[in-house]
């Protein structure tokens, strides 16, 4: 009898665990909707209300009614969000990479560490990181520009944190190592109104860590994780599920990305947020059905395509010459009448 109840109390709380996860990550989607859908109705209704204001036999009423119902046509079409809650960056501080990808408008954004700067040979400087955030930015599709601090202690960090997110504060996201140092620093940048993403993370309690002091990202490390032994897609899958439970809008960055099928896989898990290599990024266009569709596709076009009408052949001309010989005639004549 015991054990029944055990059993279902298991199985109970497993279908409430269940139920929880789903519903922070409906809470997060809605989250992200709801800030949208806010500027979208504000845009609406004042729209509505100055078209009105210009007719002068429209009463309040039917002004404020026409409003609303604009408003809510607005949200309808706000609530078609075809990308869902997926955010992908490009992991780079190479420019020709830039300007290879971003154009694409697959990534929001770009992530780089001093690692990065080192291997495509960028100064780790202020001024040339500066630089590289205003020349990503310009594309369109990027919303963010995620760059790394450095320093010996807290304070060398939070001072150049703060030089780095001075570029724009609403766009730039000052990286931190999620060490003691670190969440210190990472702490008084949150403060000083700087977004912040905890980078270096491979255990699920260093959420805990990030979620604590506020930060918007936490950036696991799959590749290495993998690389030391451990399991890395089940320590990412274990951190998207803490901040499920924890309700918080903070995001799991993955970072160190080898294949797209680990990116499918964490997908499928509720992951939602990826930086990638361009060597990543190129390998999801690799699949080769794919690729002799696309190129099936282009020849059945060029044989279908409009004929070019036949040139028709120009008519010959031959024009009649009359000829007039009656001089040669008299000539004739008088060599005839010489020759008598």
């Amino acid at each position: 009898m015991s054990r029944a109840i055990v059993a279902r109390a298991t199985a109970t709380a497993t279908a409430t665990a269940t139920a929880t996860r789903a519903r922070a990550r409906t809470t997060r989607a809605a989250r992200t909707t709801r800030t949208t859908r806010a500027r979208v109705v504000a845009r609406a209704t004042e729209d509505g209300r100055e078209e009105d204001s210009k007719s002068d036999a429209t009463t309040t009423s039917a002004s404020d009614a026409r409003a609303v119902m604009r408003a809510s046509d607005a949200v309808e079409v706000a609530e078609d969000d075809y990308r869902g809650t997926l955010r992908l960056f490009l992991d780079t501080a190479d420019e020709e990479t830039f300007d290879a990808w971003l154009p694409t408008g697959m990534f929001v954004g770009v992530t780089t560490n001093p690692t990065i700067l080192e291997r495509d040979g960028v100064e780790c400087s202020v001024d040339a990181l500066s630089a590289l955030a205003r020349n990503a930015l310009e594309f369109d599709a990027v919303e963010e520009f995620q760059v790394q601090t450095w320093g010996e202690d807290s304070d060398e960090m939070w001072k150049n944190g703060i030089a780095l997110a001075r570029l724009d504060p609403e766009r730039v996201v000052v990286k931190v190592p999620v060490t003691l140092e670190g969440i210190k620093a990472a702490n008084a940048l949150v403060v000083d109104g700087v977004r912040v993403t905890m980078t270096a993370a491979y255990a699920p309690h260093q959420v805990l860590v990030a979620a604590s002091i506020g930060a918007n990202y936490i950036a696991p490390y799959l590749g290495r994780m993998n690389d030391a032994g451990r399991d890395g897609l089940g320590t990412i899958v274990s951190m998207q599920e803490t901040v499920d439970e924890l309700e918080s809008d903070m995001r799991i960055l993955v970072a160190s990305v080898r294949t797209v099928a680990e990116m499918a896989k964490l997908a499928a898990k509720g992951c939602d947020t990826f930086t990638i290599s361009e060597k990543v990024a190129a390998e999801m266009f690799t699949d080769p059905l794919t690729s002799q569709a696309a190129i099936d596709f282009q020849s059945c076009a060029e044989r279908m395509a409009p004929k070019p009408p036949k040139k028709e052949k120009e008519a010959v001309v031959v024009e009649e010459i009359d000829v007039d010989d009656s001089d040669d005639t008299d000539i004739v004549q008088d060599s005839d009448a010489s020759d008598a």
